[in-house]
């Protein structure tokens, strides 16, 4: 593995185990966290702090052909660098990204509900919940919770 897939599988596994924003399994294999991030086809970036990745998001089309023009992006950022403002600068170079690659919106399918500090910095960001889907993630602590779609135009 290169170091940033190293860097990208260890927040991967400290961003799952919880089992409060993403529907992952703890055990998902190191081969398949890290295709989640640097597949085939997918435009990743990563925040780093002195050549250490704190952050990375991934960014596609959130369907292919007639739906190629809205963007979907995933998130993730180190938990111990909660709070520091690498998340919202992540998703402020992201809707930037998806700009200029010419997309004309960016739309999440799967934001858990509870996840608060998520949600509220998407809604900062300019997305609005455009649909719930009741009860359709399995929180480890809390059962069925709520997960939302948000979107926004570019």
């Amino acid at each position: 593995m290169t170091t940033d897939s190293t860097d990208i599988l260890r927040i991967f596994r400290a961003v799952v185990a919880p089992g409060d924003t993403y529907s992952f399994e703890a055990d998902t294999r190191d081969d398949a966290a890290v295709a989640y991030f640097l597949g085939e086809g997918i435009t990743s970036f990563v925040a780093d702090d002195n050549g250490r990745v704190i952050g990375m998001y991934k960014l596609i089309a959130n369907r292919i052909g007639r739906g190629s023009h809205v963007a979907n992006a995933s998130f993730m950022v180190d938990p111990s660098e909660h709070g520091k403002g690498v998340g919202r600068a992540l998703g402020e170079h992201c809707l930037d990204e998806a700009r200029r690659q010419g997309y004309e919106a960016m739309q999440f399918n799967f934001v858990v509900s509870t996840n608060t500090a998520g949600v509220a910095l998407w809604k900062k960001l300019g997305f609005n919940i455009v649909g719930t889907l009741p009860k359709a993630f399995d929180h480890a602590r809390l059962g069925k919770v709520d997960a939302y779609v948000m979107h926004r135009f570019l």
